[in-house]
C-alpha cells in the first residue's frame, strides 16, 4: 500500500513538473459555445481539443509546451479563426476575443509580436485585392507589394530571437505570389534561421525553416554560376535517352525548354504527365515549347515502361542514379516534381503548378 501510494504521489508530481502554458479568456456574446483548439504541425493544422465557454462566454485551457519547442497554437469558433497565440512553457495567456476574429492578448510578447504580423499582412493583402479589383492599378499594386515586402523585412530582423518570424517569411498573396520571392531573399531566411537556432535549436519551426534557406541558398547559388557562365543561360545536362544515347540540353532547338524532374514510381506523378503535361505540351510545342523530362529512378526499365505506357511524346532522359543523380544537385532540386523553365534570355525560372506554368508559357511563347 506504501508502494502504491508513493508512486501515486510520483506519478501527481511528474504531472505537476510537466512544462504547460495555460490560456484563460471570454468569447464575448458566445456563452456555452464550442471553440476548437488547433496547433500548427510545421505546414498542417492538428485539432488539440474543442473547448466550451460557460455560462459568462469564459474557457480555460492548459497544453503540455516543452522547453525550448515554443507552439504556435490557433483558437477557432467554427471557421473563424479567432486568435492566434505563440506559446512557450509557463505562459499564462489572458485573452478577449469575439467570434468574427478581432481580440487582445496579454502575458506573452511573443503572441502580440505574431497578432502584429499578421494584422500587417491581413491589410496588406485586403488592399492588393481590393486594387486588383479595380483593374489598371498595377503601379499602386508595385508600390503597395514593396512596402509591404520592406515593412516585412524590417519585423524579421527587428526581432531575431522570436519566432514570430517565421509565418512572415513564409507570407504569400496566393500559391504563386510569396512576399519574399526573390533569389537574394536567401541571406534573410540565413540571418534568420542563425538567429533562431541559438535559442530554439530543437523547434520543428527552426528545422524546417533551415530546410527552406537551404533550398533558397542552392537557387542562389545556381543562379549566380548561371549569371557568370557566359553564352549559356543554364548549366549543361546529357543524360541517356530511350535509346541509351545521350540528350544534350544545349543541344535542343526550342525557344522554351520545360526542364521537368519527376518520379516514375509516384502515381500522382504520372497523372500530372497525363493531365497538365500532355495538354500543355499539345498547346505550346508548336509555339516554341519543348520538354526535356528527367525521370528521378534507379529502375531504368520501369522509367521506360511508364513512358512508353503513357507514350509521352517528348524527350524523356534517366541515368539510373535516382536520388543520387548529379542533375539533381546542378539545379538544385529537393522536392519532387520540379519545374524548371529555361531558354534565351530568360535565364532559369521555378515553377510551380498548372496555372503558374500556363501563365508564363502565355508570356514567353
Amino acid at each position: 500500500m506504501r508502494n502504491f501510494s508513493f508512486l501515486l504521489a510520483f506519478g501527481l508530481l511528474l504531472a505537476a513538473c510537466t512544462p504547460k502554458a495555460h490560456i484563460s479568456g471570454t468569447l464575448e456574446d458566445a456563452p456555452s459555445r464550442e471553440v476548437e483548439v488547433r496547433l500548427l504541425e510545421v505546414n498542417s493544422w492538428k485539432v488539440l481539443d474543442t473547448i466550451k465557454t460557460n455560462a459568462n462566454s469564459a474557457f480555460s485551457y492548459s497544453l503540455k509546451v516543452e522547453k525550448g519547442k515554443p507552439e504556435f497554437i490557433y483558437l477557432f469558433f467554427g471557421e473563424t479563426k479567432i486568435a492566434s497565440l505563440l506559446l512557450s512553457a509557463g505562459d499564462r495567456v489572458k485573452l478577449q476575443a469575439d467570434t468574427l476574429g478581432f481580440y487582445m492578448v496579454e502575458g506573452s510578447e511573443d503572441s502580440k509580436l505574431l497578432q502584429q504580423s499578421e494584422t500587417s499582412f491581413t491589410t496588406f493583402a485586403t488592399k492588393m485585392a481590393a486594387l486588383d479589383a479595380q483593374g489598371g492599378r498595377n503601379a499602386e499594386m508595385a508600390k503597395l507589394f514593396i512596402e509591404h515586402y520592406r515593412k516585412a523585412t524590417r519585423f524579421v530582423l527587428s526581432h531575431p530571437y522570436s519566432l514570430a518570424t517565421v509565418p512572415v517569411l513564409y507570407e504569400q498573396l496566393n500559391e504563386y505570389t510569396p512576399v519574399f520571392n526573390q533569389y537574394t531573399d536567401a541571406i534573410l531566411f540565413r540571418s534568420a534561421v542563425d538567429s533562431l537556432k541559438t535559442v530554439y535549436p530543437e523547434s520543428p519551426y527552426v528545422k524546417a525553416l533551415e530546410a527552406e534557406t537551404v533550398r533558397r541558398e542552392n537557387q542562389f547559388q545556381l543562379k549566380n554560376r548561371i549569371d557568370q557562365a557566359g553564352e549559356q543561360d543554364y548549366p549543361e545536362l546529357n543524360l541517356p535517352g530511350m535509346d541509351g544515347e545521350p540528350v544534350s540540353l544545349s543541344g535542343i532547338d526550342a525557344k522554351v525548354i520545360l526542364l521537368h524532374f519527376w518520379d516514375p514510381s509516384s502515381a500522382e506523378q504520372k497523372m500530372f504527365n497525363l493531365d497538365v503535361l500532355k495538354p500543355l505540351y499539345e498547346r505550346w510545342h508548336r509555339r516554341g515549347l519543348e520538354i526535356y523530362a528527367v525521370g528521378v529512378s534507379s529502375d531504368k526499365p520501369s522509367w521506360a515502361s511508364v513512358v512508353n505506357l503513357q507514350q509521352l511524346p517528348w524527350i524523356n532522359v534517366c541515368d539510373g542514379n535516382g536520388p543520387y543523380s548529379s542533375a539533381l544537385g546542378l539545379y538544385s532540386v529537393s522536392d519532387l516534381p520540379s519545374s524548371i523553365l529555361l531558354g534565351e534570355g530568360i535565364g532559369i525560372s521555378y515553377i510551380k503548378g498548372e496555372k503558374a506554368l500556363e501563365k508564363e508559357l502565355k508570356k514567353l511563347l
